[in-house]
């Protein structure tokens, strides 16, 4: 199948001709990514992968999420966005978690350099370990980095997947990325907002505390709260110089997004979580995004897809004006 083709193959849907430019939608603008693309675009990269999930004794089925988002997305409408490339994905084979990961960050990080912005489709929050690498990779081969980077990880998740733990999986992704900055005297600068206090033990928010972490609870992130979480990640965002967002789609309510690994019980409404996304991209910092643990097995009536797919294009939108 040729690159057109496959591309022809997801991208497709309603065609509104009697409404001219005004009336485009996702599938009629995205182009495939080729290597050498002039224009700096938005670019989407999907990583299948269910190893972490299931080594971290989760429900799989997140290796599919990459797909049901660009289904999500081609009916979407076309408001301020330019332009969009589609880069494929990234396919975790087995158990080869390392190697999907070395794979995504290669990716990720020539994306980068040919100045695109990359949106990554999950899969598993494993993705994250990648994702970084991926920046961490560009910030070394740009700049000079004899001074430390101040790189601010934004994460939206009810879990601060900080475990230990003999291999990498879905619950260990920042503890990696903290080892990382450590092993090149970098600072480690982390925010976790939405977490749950129900779902991450006391050790986990000890290391938290230990690593210097920025956190809120799902519980006092209510909308009569919106100011003050507003506050915690502009004073954030204020310290660093470069940002990378992530988002769990478990951060939300379990009525909203049913499909991922682990429901939330209480979780974060999007009426909070949109005005935080909306603050990170239009701090001028926002290099790369990613949506994780999409699993379309549990979901019902595409609720999570779709909602993944309105973040995407909040974020896309966002980025390419």
């Amino acid at each position: 199948m040729t690159q057109a083709n496959a591309l022809s193959s997801v991208w497709h849907g309603r065609v509104d001709a009697a409404e001219g430019a005004g009336g485009l939608r996702w599938h009629q603008i995205i182009q495939a990514f080729a290597t050498g693309t002039a224009q700096p675009s938005v670019a989407l990269l999907g990583f299948q992968c269910d190893a972490g999930v299931a080594r971290n004794g989760g429900r799989i089925g997140a290796a599919e999420g990459p797909a049901v988002i660009r289904e999500s997305l081609r009916n979407l409408p076309v408001h301020r966005l330019r332009s969009v490339l589609d880069a494929g994905d990234v396919a975790c084979i087995d158990d080869e978690l390392e190697a999907a990961q070395s794979q995504l960050a290669t990716r990720v990080s020539d994306l980068l350099d040919a100045r695109h912005f990359p949106i990554v489709l999950g899969g598993g929050h494993e993705m994250a370990y990648g994702t970084f690498c991926g920046l961490e990779r560009n910030i070394v081969a740009e700049h000079d980095v004899q001074l430390a980077p101040r790189i601010g990880i934004v994460n939206l998740d009810a879990h601060f997947d900080l475990r230990l733990s003999e291999r990498g999986n879905s619950g260990t992704p920042f503890r990696q990325i903290a080892e990382r900055c450590a092993e090149r005297g970098w600072p480690f600068n982390y925010c976790c907002l939405g977490v749950s206090k129900f779902s991450n033990t006391q050790s986990l928010f000890d290391r938290a505390t230990e690593l210097g972490a920025t956190w809120r609870l799902d519980e006092d992130m209510g909308v009569a709260q919106l100011n003050e979480s507003l506050a915690t990640l502009a004073a954030f965002l204020a310290d660093v110089d470069v940002v990378y967002l992530t988002i769990c789609l478990d951060v939300l309510p379990a009525a909203v997004a049913p499909g991922v690994s682990a429901p939330a019980a209480r979780g974060v409404v999007l009426e909070v979580i949109e005005p935080l996304i909306d603050l990170v991209t239009s701090s001028g910092k926002l290099r790369l995004a990613d949506i994780a643990e999409l699993n379309p097995k549990f979901d019902i009536d595409q609720r999570t897809a779709r909602v993944a797919a309105r973040l995407v294009a909040r974020i896309a939108e966002a980025m390419s004006s």
